[in-house]
């Protein structure tokens, strides 16, 4: 087990991780192809970032067959809680309240979408 300090990922490395979360395994070939969906990348940058991630712990390589296959050694949740956490000090000073605010004024949720934030408020509310 990798020690328990958390490794920030670059905003690079966060599109990897989000290819890895998605496809759950992947090669360095599948990865770049769903990269170059988005943007311009070459392939040996999608490769050196790669061996990169594997050395800072945020992905397994099994190199145990001739084409090294990668998944994500980092959970998507812890990630993405750390970056919250990390935003909301930094751009709202602390505040999550002006994150909802921001988030929700600008960008269109779906009902759906509402309804599970309405049971999150009434379920903390409860609590």
């Amino acid at each position: 087990m990798a020690s328990t300090k958390y490794i920030k990922p670059t905003e690079s490395e966060l599109e990897i991780l989000q290819v890895l979360w998605n496809k759950g395994l992947a090669s360095v070939r599948e990865v770049h192809e769903e990269l170059s969906k988005s943007k311009d990348v070459g392939y040996t940058t999608t490769l050196k970032l790669m061996q990169i991630m594997n050395e800072k712990g945020l992905v397994k390589r099994d190199d145990s067959v001739k084409t090294h296959i990668y998944q994500a050694a980092v959970s998507r949740e812890k990630t993405q809680k750390h970056l919250l956490g990390k935003m909301i000090d930094g751009l709202f000073g602390g505040s999550p309240t002006q994150l909802v605010i921001q988030a929700l004024g600008n960008h269109k949720a779906s009902d759906q979408e509402l309804e599970e934030i309405q049971n999150l408020l009434n379920n903390l509310k409860k609590h």
